[in-house]
């Protein structure tokens, strides 16, 4: 009996840092609120400095990039004006863009022509480490300038996941 407690003792402790590691791996999500107020952020920020927010929303530290959460801006015919994470996709056209099985930049370019001209966007997106397809939403606003700015949170739900799906090291 001594001996099958030492060994469950043993197993729950290496499960426990398992588990552990694993949480320290998995990136910090932003939430949809978080989401939904950078994104507002962005909007006062180019109806303020225009296309020079774009440097702004660049820099690490510049107050708009937070655990995943970052701002990306696109004109009313789908290119990217703006994007600190990809900048390989900006003067690029996305409207057709369908490579998860819709075509999120339409109903984002869709969402900021609309009367309201801001709301959410629901798709989805590889999630970071696992690169597993989860909800993800993102919000969009239209500011003076004439284009959008939105941020993207992954739902709920997909954030929450066990971070003990996510491999130790890749």
């Amino acid at each position: 009996m001594k001996k099958l407690s030492y060994v469950l003792g043993t197993a729950l402790v290496a499960f426990s840092l398992n588990v552990f590691a694993a949480d320290a791996a998995a990136p910090a999500m932003g939430t949809e609120a978080e989401a939904q107020a950078m994104s507002e952020k962005a909007m006062t920020e180019v109806d303020t400095n225009g296309e020079a927010a774009f440097e702004t929303f660049a820099k690490a530290d510049g107050g708009y990039q937070d655990k995943d959460l970052y701002v990306f801006c696109m004109d009313l015919e789908g290119k990217m004006l703006s994007h600190p994470k990809k900048p390989e996709l900006v003067g690029q056209n996305l409207l057709d863009f369908d490579k998860y099985g819709d075509k999120l930049f339409e109903k984002m370019v869709e969402t900021a022509k609309s009367d309201e001209g801001k709301g959410w966007v629901e798709y989805k997106w590889p999630y970071p480490v696992t690169e597993e397809l989860k909800a993800k939403k993102s919000y969009v606003i239209k500011n003076t300038k004439g284009f959008f700015c939105g941020v993207g949170a992954y739902a709920a739900e997909a954030a929450a996941a066990p971070a003990a799906e996510a491999p130790a090291a890749k």
